[in-house]
């Protein structure tokens, strides 16, 4: 086993370029069909560097930045640090009302976005300015707002959701975001050998793609892919193809993806050493085309915001166990509480709490949601978890999630396990809808596998061979396709929403 990586810096910045000294020639970001060597990409940094400073940026301030994957996204992050301040990487696609919100809570300098962004841009506060920029530079010279400064030892602010929708703000150190990434090495063997190149497509105002497919690479002097957008799905393989990428960061939705585009052409891709799932629970059955079409299974991970990400992965082919997400990260500390937060006994079913290295001190100015989910340095994931007797971790479901039928507990999962294993079934998911009797039923809404047929009473019935009576879904609506959020989680609020007509 490696030895875990005891980073010299305190700072993300001073790890990133200690990491390529002596390297400054070599690949380190593969662009639009062509290789940056890391001079080349330093030079974009010092870039951005001179106008932020230029614009007034310093210590403790924060740049909202408005991009796709890009050279200029990656660079936009180290200029920042440089100078002391934040980088806050938001969503384009989250609704304008929302983004607004969110810029002004974050007190931001300035807002970095798309040309193409910026001619379309209506509603932002006067006094926070739009400053447009291409996606491999340079950047323009603005004047930017001086807010109000918060510490240096911010380094990213993500924006997450809760069960309410509503946005929160997280708030990473340079020592979270370092002490996620310092174990790696030691627990998932071989990732970070020197001829890793990591796919950078899971959008980085995801915490995940972020740390793990920008950052991470960038941190021990690696080379990465960045791929704007993964659809077309065509160009993601064809950037996988041409770069050499053997290292694939995603959520399960971008896999299916993926996994459906190849099997669709009968198209194998080579070289492929390591690939890490996160961000929702993966489908099993999606392990059978991974090492199909891709050669190698799948590492299912877990991990939130308020983490860093990462906190439990598969760690090897050989180790790992199907619907887990594998053992916990070296330097955690994890306890399973009840859902008012009373202490379980660690194999008992109950919500998982976190403490360790990479678990930030709470929400950026936000003492309210603070209170609620951070104490004494733990943190309530939400997540209804069991751990077996070798430490590794299953999703039962997230605590919110759970539909309470006439004062019984229905998890979805595995309401949805049993309706994947009917064979015209492709996808389920399972909700809650309120009922004036028992409170809530359990609703199903399915996607069928191309060609088949399945009517609502076959499904019920089959459910009812397999599941207690209260777990059987009273209703069962077919779509073509699940509300999806842009990093490709599946919207239950939104499926609560929809109505399936009597059956």
């Amino acid at each position: 086993m490696r030895m875990v990586r005891k980073f010299n810096e305190d700072r993300l910045d001073d790890a990133i370029r200690a990491a390529w000294q002596g390297k400054e020639e070599s690949d380190c970001i593969w662009w639009q069909g062509r290789w940056w060597s890391w001079r080349r990409f330093e030079t974009l940094v010092a870039d951005c560097e001179e106008k932020l400073r230029a614009s007034g940026f310093g210590v403790g301030q924060r740049l909202a930045v408005l991009l796709p994957n890009s050279p200029m996204a990656l660079a936009l992050s180290v200029a920042c640090w440089r100078l002391g301040g934040a980088v806050a990487p938001l969503n384009a696609r989250t609704g304008a009302v929302n983004l607004i919100d969110t810029i002004k809570m974050l007190d931001v300098n300035a807002v970095i976005l798309t040309e193409e962004g910026h001619k379309k841009a209506e509603g932002f506060p006067a006094d926070i300015p739009l400053v447009p920029s291409a996606l491999e530079g340079p950047l323009p010279v603005w004047r930017g707002r001086k807010g109000s400064p918060d510490t240096a030892e911010t380094a990213v602010i993500f924006s997450t959701s809760g069960t309410s929708g509503l946005p929160k703000a997280v708030a990473c150190l340079h020592s979270n975001m370092l002490g996620n990434l310092a174990p790696i090495e030691a627990h998932v063997p071989g990732l970070l050998d020197d001829d890793a190149v990591f796919l950078n497509v899971l959008p980085n105002f995801h915490t995940f793609g972020y740390n793990l497919a920008g950052m991470m690479p960038l941190a021990f002097g690696l080379r990465q892919a960045v791929v704007p957008s993964f659809v077309p799905v065509d160009n993601t393989i064809k950037a996988i193809e041409e770069s050499g990428v053997n290292r694939i960061i995603a959520v399960p939705t971008i896999m299916a993806f993926l996994l459906g585009a190849l099997a669709k052409k009968d198209q194998h891709l080579k070289g492929i050493t390591h690939v890490i799932t996160g961000g929702d629970r993966l489908n099993v059955q999606m392990e059978g085309r991974s090492r199909e079409y891709l050669g190698v299974g799948i590492l299912e991970g877990y991990g939130l915001t308020e983490c860093s990400p990462v906190v439990a992965v598969n760690s090897t082919e050989a180790a790992k166990k199907l619907g887990t997400v594998g053992r916990p990260y070296p330097d955690y500390e994890i306890e399973i509480r009840d859902r008012e937060g009373r202490l379980l006994d660690i194999h008992q079913e109950g919500v998982l709490w976190v403490k360790g290295p990479s678990v930030v001190p709470g929400y950026f100015r936000d003492e309210e949601n603070t209170k609620e989910r951070f104490h004494d340095g733990w943190f309530n994931t939400g997540d209804v978890v069991q751990i077996d007797d070798d430490g590794y971790i299953k999703i039962v479901d997230r605590a919110t999630d759970i539909i309470i039928v006439s004062g019984f507990n229905v998890y979805p999962q595995e309401v949805e396990a049993v309706l994947c294993a009917h064979p015209a079934v492709h996808a389920a998911v399972a909700v809650g809808e309120k009922n004036n009797v028992a409170g809530e039923l359990v609703k199903a809404f399915i996607i069928l596998n191309e060609g088949a047929e399945a009517s609502s009473k076959e499904l019920m019935d089959y459910c009812r061979e397999r599941l207690a009576h209260y777990k059987v879904p009273r209703k069962i609506g077919f779509v073509a396709e699940y509300p999806l959020s842009p990093t490709g989680k599946i919207l239950r609020r939104e499926l609560r929403k929809m109505k399936i007509e009597k059956q």
